[in-house]
C-alpha cells in the first residue's frame, strides 16, 4: 500500500455523521487510513474535504493543495451537492471531474474515485435518482478509460437500507462509513478481516404508512427546509470551515483511533 494518502471532497469524505467521542468527525477516510496503516506504520494521511462543497470548489480549493503534497494516493468524491440543485447537468459535471482526474494523474497520483449511492431509500431525495445514475455512468467510464480505482457505492446494496443513513438522510451512519472503508480496502488491495457485504443482524423493520409520513414531515422541518433556506441565502453548511486534517500526518495522530464501529 502506498505511503501517503490525501482525501478531497465534501461531507461524505469529511466524515459526517460518524462522530468521535469528542464530537469531531471520523468517516470512511479516517477508517481507511487506520486500516492501511495497520500494514504500513509509516503511512501518512491528510483530509482536505469540507461539507457542502460543490465539485468546482473541490477542484479549485482542495486539489492544488493535494497535488502540492505529492501524495501517492488521492481520493476524490464530489458532485453530489451539485446534483441536489435544480438544473444541474451530469454531463457537464462529468467533464469537470475528468479534467480533475487528468490533472491528478499528471501529477503522479494514483486516483481513487467514488460513484454516488442509490438514493432510492427515501422519498424526495430519490427525485434526483435519474441524474445521479447518469453521473455515475460517466464516473464509471472515466475510471475505466483512465485506469482509476473505483468504489461503486451504487452497487453496494447494503447501503439501500434505512439503517445505513443518519437522521438527515444524506449522511452515512458510523457502521455504513465502516463498510465503505472496507470496500475501499478491497478495491485497493489492503487486507482486512471483515466483509463489507455482511448482512445486518436482523431484517430492517418496515415503518407503518402513517409513521413513515410523520417521519418524512419531521425530516422536512428539521433538514430539508433549512437546506432550502441556505440555498436561497446562497450560503453553505461548510461556509468558513477549514479542512479537519490539512497536513500529511501519521495515522497515530488521529483522534480516538481505537474507537469501534
Amino acid at each position: 500500500m502506498e505511503g501517503t494518502f490525501v482525501a478531497i471532497g465534501d461531507s461524505f469524505t469529511e466524515g459526517l455523521d460518524d462522530p468521535y467521542p469528542d464530537g469531531s468527525h471520523r468517516g470512511w477516510a479516517d477508517r481507511f487510513a487506520e486500516m492501511a496503516a495497520a500494514h504500513n506504520p509509516d503511512f501518512r494521511y491528510a483530509n482536505l474535504a469540507i461539507r457542502g462543497r460543490l465539485l468546482g470548489e473541490v477542484i479549485e480549493e482542495q486539489m492544488p493543495e493535494a497535488i502540492a503534497m505529492r501524495p501517492d494516493l488521492v481520493s476524490i468524491a464530489a458532485g453530489g451537492n451539485d446534483l441536489l440543485r435544480p438544473g444541474s447537468d451530469p454531463d457537464k459535471l462529468a467533464a469537470q471531474f475528468e479534467d480533475a482526474v487528468e490533472r491528478l494523474q499528471e501529477a503522479g497520483c494514483r486516483v481513487l474515485m467514488f460513484t454516488g449511492f442509490d438514493p432510492i431509500v427515501f422519498p424526495f431525495i430519490r427525485l434526483v435518482r435519474g441524474r445521479a445514475a447518469a453521473y455515475n455512468m460517466h464516473l464509471r467510464a472515466i475510471a475505466d478509460s483512465r485506469g482509476c480505482d473505483l468504489v461503486d457505492m451504487w452497487a453496494m446494496r447494503i447501503l439501500c437500507d434505512r439503517r445505513a443513513w443518519s437522521a438527515d438522510r444524506l449522511h452515512l451512519t458510523s457502521q455504513a462509513h465502516h463498510r465503505v472503508a472496507l470496500r475501499a480496502c478491497e478495491v485497493l488491495g489492503v487486507p482486512v478481516a471483515e466483509d463489507w457485504r455482511a448482512p445486518y443482524p436482523s431484517p430492517a423493520p418496515l415503518p407503518e404508512w402513517l409513521s413513515a409520513r410523520r417521519e418524512d414531515l419531521d425530516w422536512v422541518r428539521a433538514y430539508a427546509w433549512p437546506w432550502i433556506q441556505r440555498r436561497l441565502a446562497r450560503t453553505s453548511s461548510g461556509a468558513h470551515r477549514a479542512a479537519k486534517r490539512p497536513e500529511l500526518l501519521p495515522v497515530t495522530s488521529l483522534g480516538a483511533a481505537t474507537q469501534q464501529p
